[in-house]
């Protein structure tokens, strides 16, 4: 498996260190069944201008975000979801988010929806800004979307990409507008014929993915990098430790070299086998893999509803 300081780019310092489909397969067009509420108001066209273009969200990323599965017309998790929106606003400083409010745009946009799997998007911004670093004193925006999504794959590749997580950045296990960096690593870990870019942190510990945490076994004992990484407190990856188990551990990203199977976890991939890393052959779904996500198959029921 390549190092992080062996990627394209990577430095010997070690810092910001079934093949993947086309790109092409990961780009989404907008569906007919897409709905938008927008500040309390659906929007009878969901692909209408509707942000003002000073909201801070759109000029400097000023926001933070949910994606949320929906299972047969039903979102996932929902409350786990919101629970982290608000701690994201609140480490962002943002005004307190309204829950109710917010579940009030999750159910507008669901409303009458024939939707058998698909996603919610909930983003939350600073609302209209002077342009620049500054806040404005306008009250924030709330968009709700709902939309089809398609189901992924059973396993994936992935590669490593040389640019690091700050674990000591101001930004740090919040969940941000503020995703430059991994528009760029996502498409660097694209034109190496993966569908997920990871990283480490700049410890030179393994972190997270772009959107997805990462969970390896070695001699039998299933790990996950601790928070203190940097990585999302994902919500899969909370439900793998409370369902199945699972020691969180902070080590360099060339543990992964000993891992006998690897898996991705996000609200969209739910449990995903890793089959590459870095051009490096793995079993996929492994036995353990395996076992988390039968257990998850069995689970995820529990957890549907508004």
């Amino acid at each position: 498996m390549r190092t992080v300081a062996d990627a394209p780019g990577g430095a010997k310092s070690g810092l910001g260190a079934d093949v993947a489909p086309p790109v092409g397969r990961y780009r989404h067009s907008y569906s007919g069944a897409m709905r938008a509420w927008i500040n309390g108001k659906m929007m009878p066209d969901p692909t209408a201008p509707a942000v003002r273009v000073t909201d801070h969200g759109l000029t400097v990323g000023d926001g933070v975000f949910e994606a949320i599965k929906v299972v047969d017309g039903l979102p996932f998790a929902l409350t786990r979801h919101l629970q982290r929106l608000a701690r994201s606003a609140r480490g962002l400083g943002l005004p307190e988010v309204d829950e109710a409010v917010v579940r009030r745009g999750v159910a507008e946009v669901l409303a009458g929806q024939d939707l058998p799997l698909g996603r919610i998007r909930i983003t939350y911004t600073g609302g209209p800004a002077p342009l620049g670093s500054g806040r404005g004193d306008a009250p924030p925006t709330l968009i709700v979307v709902a939309d089809t999504m398609r189901e992924w794959p059973a396993t994936t590749a992935v590669a490593t990409v040389p640019w690091p997580r700050n674990e000591r950045g101001a930004l740090a296990g919040l969940k941000t507008t503020s995703y430059g960096e991994n528009v760029v690593a996502l498409a660097a870990a694209h034109e190496r014929g993966a569908s997920e870019a990871i990283f480490a942190n700049l410890a030179g510990n393994l972190c997270e993915g772009t959107g997805t945490n990462v969970f390896y076994v070695v001699d039998g004992e299933l790990r996950t990098p601790t928070l203190a990484s940097g990585c999302l407190a994902g919500v899969t990856r909370a439900l793998v430790l409370e369902w199945y188990g699972g020691n969180e551990v902070d080590e360099p990203i060339e543990a992964v070299d000993r891992a006998s199977e690897v898996f991705l976890v996000s609200t969209t991939r739910d449990v995903q086998g890793v089959s590459s890393w870095d051009g490096r052959e793995l079993p996929a779904p492994g036995p353990v893999t395996a076992k988390v996500l039968d257990l998850w198959r069995q689970r995820k029921s529990e957890l549907l509803g508004l």
